[in-house]
């Protein structure tokens, strides 16, 4: 193994588990990192995504107003807001695999309780209630997989962990065809919650802690030194005198007040990043969330049947998925700008659409391949909202990006919701999405130049090493 250690004050020897990370290959250690986040995210995405497909029968059953129909809509996607804002900070403080652990047991339980629901005020609660701590999970889940990762490939996993969340929700379809037929849309959440609950009871035994976080706090050499071993059974830190980041500031106990982490996304060249970062990721959410939500119901309207509807937004997911994986080998190799590519191509595309030049045999080929680009786009979006910022404050980041992005996730059901009624209403909503990818193209492209600025200011400027106790 590589000598990664570092002299600190008094000439102690100090281990420097950043370069230590940055050092290695891909282990099988953070192949089953991977593996496992993905599997939190499959079923975290089925249960978000039920309502998208559920919906239309619930429309049957219980026969609400379309604003009451909205709100059923976009209940999940409010609770995601709050959820990816204060679940994020929790994690900041207490680490990843508690916050992870709490939120996907419960949205085992809200899930399962969304199926006991008879009115439509009762949908609204569970779901809001299940959004919250699914979007708890998520930033928090990229976190300790970019914490895990070599940079060159921090972007990269939170794609593929993000996948899982697509491919999660592109089975929500298919599962409520083969069960809410013959057995009801209420069975549909019994049996993806009691799958996710199960989940749940794996993760106890085998979820890690993060080890770049635990340095970043300060913890103990007994919480660190485990989490190394695991990356490489042959480490052993008794000739160091404590660990360090090399790579990071301090980040301190005084300085972990919900402001001061706040103010930390917004210091020096971050305070251009992180606001287009949340401007591209909040018209990317206004976009995927007027696809995924209301899309299989917007697709009814238009005429097609209800079952052919859900596997049409299934594999619009689950190729948007793959295509955003996809894209981020041009992202890390040759720059941010790339991640501009899929939305940019939507744009055009999405117009054709709503203004009703896409008709005759382009009319489904169109709607295919623009929901492709806006899936694989919004991929792409996700994988850059938290690789520029320390480990200190990486959850949170990710977090407020989210808590930004669901802002416009939410008004996208309402605002959808009232081009319901006819097929003409419909492709109105079209223009709105082409709208959306226009200012992620322009977002991103903007980012991709101050990006370049932040690596200049990273090199000149030497950071202090945050440093774990022995």
């Amino acid at each position: 193994m590589a000598d990664t250690g570092h002299k600190g004050p008094g000439h102690q020897g100090v281990f420097d588990v950043a370069g230590f990370l940055e050092g290695l290959r891909i282990t099988p250690f953070h192949t089953r990192l991977v593996l496992l986040s993905c599997l939190i995210t499959f079923f975290d995405g089925l249960d978000f995504a039920l309502i998208s497909y559920t919906a239309p029968y619930m429309r049957d059953e219980m026969q609400p107003a379309d604003t009451m129909y909205g709100w059923m809509l976009t209940a999940s996607v409010l609770g995601q807001m709050f959820g990816s804002l204060v679940c994020a900070n929790i994690a900041d403080r207490v680490g990843r695999r508690p916050v992870i652990l709490f939120c996907t047991v419960l949205a085992a339980i809200t899930t399962i309780l969304t199926g006991l629901a008879t009115t439509p005020e009762a949908v609204v609660i569970w779901r809001f209630l299940c959004g919250l701590v699914i979007g708890g999970l998520l930033p928090v889940a990229w976190a300790l997989n970019i914490e895990a990762m070599p940079k060159a490939r921090r972007a990269t996993v939170v794609a593929i962990i993000m996948f899982g969340f697509s491919l999660g929700a592109s089975f929500a379809g298919p599962v409520t065809n083969l069960v809410a037929p013959d057995h009801g849309w209420h069975m549909v959440y019994f049996v993806s919650g009691a799958a996710t609950f199960l989940l749940s009871l794996v993760l106890i035994s085998t979820l890690p802690e993060s080890a770049r976080f635990l340095v970043s706090i300060g913890a103990p050499r007994e919480r660190i030194e485990p989490l190394l071993r695991r990356f490489d059974p042959s480490f052993q830190a008794s000739g160091y005198s404590g660990f360090v980041l090399s790579d990071e500031k301090p980040s301190g106990a005084s300085n972990r007040s919900p402001l001061s982490m706040f103010l930390a996304l917004f210091k020096g060249p971050l305070a251009i990043i992180t606001l287009l970062i949340w401007g591209a990721y909040f018209a990317s959410s206004m976009g995927i969330y007027l696809k995924s939500q209301l899309g299989p119901t917007f697709l009814e309207d238009l005429g097609i049947d209800r079952q052919l509807a859900a596997w049409i937004g299934a594999f619009g997911g689950i190729a948007g998925a793959i295509a955003g994986m996809l894209l981020l080998g041009f992202t890390e190799k040759r720059g941010p700008k790339w991640v501009a590519l899929f939305p940019a191509i939507a744009t055009p595309i999405l117009f054709l659409i709503g203004f009703g030049w896409a008709d005759g045999w382009l009319f489904l080929p169109a709607i295919i391949i623009g929901s492709i680009l806006v899936g694989g786009g919004h991929a792409a979006v996700i994988s850059i909202t938290s690789i520029y910022y320390p480990s200190s404050v990486r959850s949170n980041a990710g977090g407020w990006a989210s808590f930004v992005a669901k802002i416009g996730g939410s008004a996208a059901p309402l605002i959808g919701s009232q081009f319901l009624g006819s097929a003409e209403q419909v492709l109105k909503s079209y223009i709105l999405a082409g709208a959306c990818t226009l200012a992620i193209t322009l977002c991103v492209l903007t980012l991709a130049y101050f990006a370049g600025r932040l690596d200049v200011h990273g090199e000149e400027e030497k950071l202090e090493p945050a440093t774990a106790t022995a």
